[in-house]
């Protein structure tokens, strides 16, 4: 694979990791939550990142954050949803700094919560269009951009709830569930050039969208917020909830030469919830 001068300048002696050094890695998602704690993550470790999302101001300002800390780190207005926006951001990356070698496919958004027959058709069709076909369309230029340079490799954000079932999860459920199954088709297509697909499958983490879960479960229980998360928390059998960081860090390891031998993988990062 062929560096571009401008990426194999030095890093910054400030003591930080190397393990996706000069890795131009793409992200989306990142204005807040697991996308932006892993944009932190990814730059400290050595790695070029462009993050990607609808919220311009907030990407933007996290972007010019690092770039403060001697970090290398651009911010791009991409939806998902939309062939034409997707295929523009994979391009300016590619523009900028001649290649793609890691993407991280962190967009995505929370289903209805409600049974299969109480959910609106529109809204099925909102959250397959965002967690799988998004997912799809990322894909298809990520990996043709690979294609040409010699190989990358691309995490997916699955979720528990592609691991197991819900009664009030058809909506969001099968979008995850469908997309572990384009990890898989994925890494079996492309792992001999040298492209690496896997997925991670999140709990229960302090983001937005669980903000979300939260509201919901209290409303359902007549229960306060913070009763709410106490009450979420108990389920776990760790007793607890995630950061966004600990995704990032499972992101991390399966973008980077340690899990090397590692392909068509969904890593469940939910701590123990999904075992039977």
């Amino acid at each position: 694979m062929t560096n571009s001068p401008t990426i194999d300048k030095a890093l910054p002696s400030n003591g930080f990791g190397e393990r996706l050094r000069g890795k131009v890695t793409f992200i989306t998602g990142a204005s807040s939550g697991i996308g932006a704690a892993a944009m932190r993550l990814f730059a400290a470790e050595g790695a070029v990142v462009v993050g990607a999302s609808r919220r311009t101001d907030q990407i933007e300002a996290l972007a010019a954050a690092l770039r403060n800390e001697g970090l290398r780190a651009d911010a791009i207005f991409c939806d998902v949803r939309e062939e034409d926006s997707v295929r523009a951001a994979i391009n300016s990356v590619i523009a900028k700094h001649g290649r793609l070698d890691c993407a991280f496919n962190n967009a995505g958004v929370l289903g209805s919560g409600l049974e299969l027959h109480e959910v609106p058709v529109a809204v099925f069709d909102t959250v397959l269009a965002t967690n799988l076909r998004g997912v799809f369309l990322c894909m298809k230029y990520e990996i043709a951009s690979m294609l040409s340079s010699g190989g990358g490799r691309i995490v997916n954000t699955s979720s528990i709830g592609g691991l197991v079932g819900g009664a009030h999860n058809s909506d969001y459920g099968t979008s995850k569930w469908g997309l572990t199954s384009l990890t898989r088709s994925a890494a079996l297509a492309y792992g001999r050039r040298n492209i690496r697909v896997n997925a991670i499958a999140p709990g229960g983490t302090e983001t937005d969208m669980y903000g979300g879960l939260v509201a919901r479960t209290a409303a359902a229980n007549g229960l306060s917020a913070l009763k709410a998360r106490e009450l979420l928390a108990s389920l776990n059998p760790l007793g607890g909830t995630a950061r966004p960081e600990d995704m990032a860090q499972a992101a991390l390891f399966l973008l980077c030469e340690e899990s090397r031998w590692t392909n068509g993988t969904v890593l469940p990062c939910e701590g123990g919830a999904s075992v039977d």
